[in-house]
C-alpha cells in the first residue's frame, strides 16, 4: 500500500474540535498571534491552544503574557531551535497531557485564518488515520519565493515518492491520535521536519487529503523566517539523498562493470560482479541515510529483502543488456539505458518493501528494548 493525495471539502467548520489540539510554533510573533489565539479561543474554547515560544527574546514576553492570558498553555525553549524542534516540543506536550487528542498544527505570523484551521481540524476528526494538508492554490498575488520553491519542490517529492501533494510547504496541517508517536519519531529540528514528516507518512502508506485554504501573504510575507538557501537546502536534504545514493551506487556499478568486462571478458560475470560491490554500497547507505525506517528493521531481515529485490533486477538487468547489446547498441549506452529503467523499480521497491518501516507500536518496542525510554524534548510550560 503506498501513500495517497486526495483533494477534499471537510465537514462545516461548527462541527466539534473540541478533541483536537491547536499546535503554533513561535519565534518572534506579533500581535498577530494574539489575534490568532484570541479568535480559537472565541470559536472553540473548549479546544487546547499550545504555543511554543521557540527561543524568542525579552520584547516579545508581552505577546505570551497576553496569549497565556486568553488561556494558552505557553511552552518555553529556552534557545531557539528552529520550528521543527518546536513542533515536536507541543505535539509531544499533547501526546502526554491529553490522550487521545489530535494535533493541528498553525503558523503564528498570519497566514491560517481561523475558519481554515477548523476545517482541517474538523476534516482530521473525519479520517484521524490521515494526514491532513491545508493547500493553498498559490494564485494571484503569490511572492514568487514562495511559488518557485513549492513548485520545485512538489516536483521532486512526486518524482521520488510516486505521491502528488500540491502544497508539500503548508505548515497548516492535521493528525489523528494515533499519529502522533510517528511524528515524534520524525527527525529535523527546522523546516526539513515538515517534508520529512510527509515522506514517512507516505511510506508508512497514510492517505494524504489536501484541503482547500485561502492564500495568505502579508508585506510580501516578510514576516517569514524561512532562510531561502540554507533552509531550501534543509528541506531538499532528505530527497537529495537518495538521488546521491542512486548515483553513487550506478557509478560503482558502471566502473565495476567495465573493469569486470575488460578482466574476464565475459558480459555476465562484470554484470554479476559489478551489481553484487553496488548493490552492497546501496544496501548500507540506504539502510542508514535515506530510509529512516530501515535502521529500526534487523539487519537480517532487510539484507534478506535486498537480496531478493537485487536478484530480480539482476537478472532484469542482465536480460535488458543482453537484448540491448545483441541489437549493437554500444555497452555503455546499453548500461545507461538498462538503469534508467530499472531506477525508477528499484526505489519503489525499497521504499515499499525492503525498508518499509515498523509499525509505531513495534518501533517503539524495539528502541525502548535497545536503550531504554528516550527523554522528552525540551520545553517547560510558563
Amino acid at each position: 500500500m503506498t501513500g495517497a493525495t486526495t483533494r477534499e471539502q471537510p465537514a462545516d467548520p461548527a462541527t466539534s474540535v473540541a478533541r483536537t489540539a491547536v499546535v503554533v510554533p513561535a519565534y518572534q510573533p506579533d500581535a498577530r498571534l494574539v489575534a490568532l489565539v484570541d479568535a480559537l479561543r472565541a470559536v472553540v474554547p473548549e479546544s487546547p491552544v499550545v504555543v511554543v515560544d521557540d527561543g524568542s527574546d525579552r520584547r516579545c514576553g508581552g505577546v505570551f503574557r497576553a496569549v497565556r492570558a486568553l488561556g494558552a498553555v505557553v511552552l518555553t525553549v529556552p534557545v531557539n531551535r528552529g520550528k521543527g524542534h518546536a513542533l515536536r516540543t507541543g505535539i509531544r506536550w499533547v501526546h502526554d497531557r491529553l490522550p487521545g487528542h489530535g494535533v493541528v498544527c498553525a503558523d503564528a505570523d498570519g497566514q491560517h485564518t481561523v475558519v481554515d484551521v477548523l476545517r482541517v481540524a474538523a476534516r482530521s476528526q473525519a479520517e484521524p488515520e490521515a494526514v491532513v494538508l491545508g493547500a493553498r492554490r498559490f494564485a494571484g498575488d503569490v511572492p514568487v519565493r514562495s511559488r518557485v520553491g513549492n513548485a520545485a519542490t512538489r516536483w521532486a517529492f512526486a518524482a521520488t515518492t510516486g505521491t502528488r501533494v500540491r502544497d508539500t510547504q503548508t505548515g497548516l496541517r492535521a493528525y489523528g491520535p494515533g499519529l502522533l508517536g510517528d511524528l515524534l519519531a520524525v527527525r529535523g529540528d527546522r523546516y526539513e521536519y515538515e517534508l520529512r514528516a510527509l515522506l514517512e507518512a507516505t511510506r508508512a502508506g497514510r492517505r494524504i487529503v489536501e484541503v482547500d485554504v485561502a492564500t495568505v501573504y502579508l508585506d510580501d510575507n516578510a514576516s517569514s523566517h524561512f532562510r531561502p538557501v540554507a533552509d531550501s537546502l534543509r528541506v531538499w536534504a532528505p530527497l537529495l539523498r537518495f538521488a546521491a545514493s542512486s548515483l553513487g551506487s550506478a557509478a560503482v556499478d558502471v566502473v565495476a562493470l567495465l573493469a569486470l568486462h575488460a578482466l574476464t571478458g565475459s558480459l555476465l560475470a562484470a554484470v554479476v560482479g559489478a551489481r553484487l560491490l553496488s548493490a552492497g554500497v546501496n544496501f548500507a547507505v540506504n539502510r542508514r541515510l535515506v530510509f529512516p525506517g530501515g535502521r529500526d528493521l534487523p539487519l537480517r531481515v532487510a539484507a534478506a529483502r535486498y537480496v531478493a529485490l537485487a536478484a530480480v533486477l539482476l537478472a532484469a538487468g542482465y536480460g535488458l543488456l543482453a537484448l540491448l547489446t545483441g541489437i549493437g547498441l554500444p555497452l555503455l549506452a546499453a548500461k545507461v539505458g538498462t538503469d534508467v529503467v530499472l531506477v525508477a523499480t528499484s526505489y519503489e521497491a525499497q521504499r515499499r518493501v525492503v525498508f518499509a518501516p515498523l509499525s509505531a507500536d513495534r518501533r517503539a518496542a524495539r528502541r525502548g528494548r535497545a536503550r531504554g525510554r528516550a527523554p522528552s524534548s525540551a520545553g517547560r510550560p510558563t
